[in-house]
């Protein structure tokens, strides 16, 4: 019945086997297909996207390890030495030996002052590495092991000066005004000792007086050092000024005179005037009224006494009621005198020239005398005269062919001084400080 079927309709039946066939091509495409994908995301994926190979680390090289230091420092007290303070400090003698006699040809251990400063650095070993002894914040000296053994070498140090402006007010001295201006004894000693021609800083400081003063400052860093060479400077009382410009090796005023003069106007520094001239004072210990030539400066035992002026020693020795004194003779029929010596200057006796600022003697209390000061006394042909009222003969001029130079650098001075200038500047290296 089938095969009859089958004869009388031949396409039945052909449905299924194509069905078959497409079913089987489909099954064969999923699988060629699956496979593909298997094969790319196994075979060809991890190519592109797996890191690379790892390289082996190349050996690294030792760290090495920073050395390790040890250091010590201290510092030589007041009448000590440095081998006392290097003991103190428990450092090996074969170490203070090798340090004491490298710096020996540099440093002389016996001006050695307190405060001098170093430091011991060793190894780990106890060896020592380097030595820095600080004499003082310019003198540096450094000991290291070079090729043959240690050697000392001083240390540079580099320095700035710095051209500075002091301005002040007298209200008690000058120690005082200098003082409240931020500035250290040395300038004030200085600063009088440049006006001493000038200015009798015993009587003729006032209240109200004003200064200033141009002057090089010299720093390390930030760490004042000292003062250098003052360039200007001006004192003003009342309507008087004074005023003294550096130039070469000296000090001019504006119109070029010299303010070094034969005569100063005191025999000392700074003491305050115990005993004024006068003809009609009580004596101190004689009682009675009698007069008194001179000027008495109240100082300490030992203050270094000055020649007011070049002359020649006409008496040297004890005198009576004066004790100790000494007496110059001058030009121009000048005589002075000083009294109540503890001793006498090295090389003063009857005869010697002195100069102008030689120590002649010191401060003492010999003969009549309550207490330690100098009796000075100033006469002229034989005459005494107020030590404290005398005009003396003005200072040489510069010469006319330096004029013009001197006439630059007191421009310039005048400008600091009159307050157009900065308070201070730099200074290069070579620049004219004439």
């Amino acid at each position: 019945m089938s095969a009859d079927l089958q004869k009388l309709n031949p396409n039945r039946g052909r449905p299924f086997e194509a069905k078959r066939k497409r079913r089987k091509r489909i099954l064969l495409s999923g699988a060629f297909l699956a496979g593909f994908f298997l094969f790319i995301y196994f075979l060809i994926l991890p190519y592109f996207f797996s890191p690379p190979p790892a390289v082996p680390p190349e050996p690294s090289a030792p760290v090495s390890r920073e050395p390790q230091l040890c250091t010590i420092e201290g510092e030589v007290k007041e009448r000590g030495t440095l081998f006392q303070s290097l003991s103190k400090k428990n450092i090996p003698l074969k170490w203070i030996d090798l340090i004491i006699s490298t710096l020996k040809p540099h440093v002389d251990f016996k001006k050695i002052q307190s405060g001098v400063s170093y430091r011991f650095i060793t190894d780990e070993e106890g060896e020592m590495v380097k030595f820095i002894y600080e004499a003082s914040p310019v003198e540096i000296y450094k000991i290291e092991k070079g090729s043959y053994g240690y050697v000392a070498q001083r240390k540079e140090v580099l320095l700035e000066t710095r051209m500075t402006k002091v301005v002040g007010e007298i209200r008690s001295s000058l120690f005082e005004a200098m003082d409240a201006a931020g500035e250290q004894d040395p300038l004030t000693l200085a600063f009088a000792e440049l006006l001493a021609w000038e200015i009798d800083f015993y009587k003729d400081v006032r209240e109200g007086d004003r200064f200033k003063v141009v002057v090089e400052k010299i720093y390390k860093g930030d760490q004042f050092i000292q003062y250098g060479t003052i360039r200007a400077v001006e004192y003003q009382s009342g309507e008087r000024v004074i005023r003294g410009i550096r130039y070469q090796d000296g000090y001019y005023n504006e119109k070029g005179i010299s303010s070094k003069k034969a005569f100063l106007k005191a025999p000392l520094r700074f003491n305050r005037i115990s005993s004024r001239f006068s003809r009609a004072r009580k004596h101190p210990i004689l009682g009675g009224v009698r007069p008194h030539y001179g000027v008495d400066y109240a100082a300490p035992s030992g203050t270094p006494i000055w020649a007011v002026a070049d002359g020649t020693v006409t008496f040297c020795g004890w005198n009576g009621g004066y004790g100790n004194q000494v007496i110059l003779r001058h030009t121009n029929g000048y005589t002075t005198s000083y009294g109540h010596l503890s001793r006498f200057g090295s090389g003063t006796r009857k005869g010697v020239k002195v100069k102008q600022k030689q120590i002649i003697g010191y401060v003492g209390s010999t003969g009549l005398s309550t207490g330690p000061h100098l009796d000075y006394r100033l006469a002229k042909d034989g005459q005494f005269r107020n030590p404290l009222k005398e005009t003396f003969m003005p200072g040489t001029p510069i010469e006319k062919k330096e004029m013009a130079m001197f006439e630059n650098k007191r421009d310039e001075m005048l400008t600091w001084l009159d307050g157009d200038s900065p308070y201070w500047k730099s200074m290069e290296e070579g620049e004219n400080r004439d």
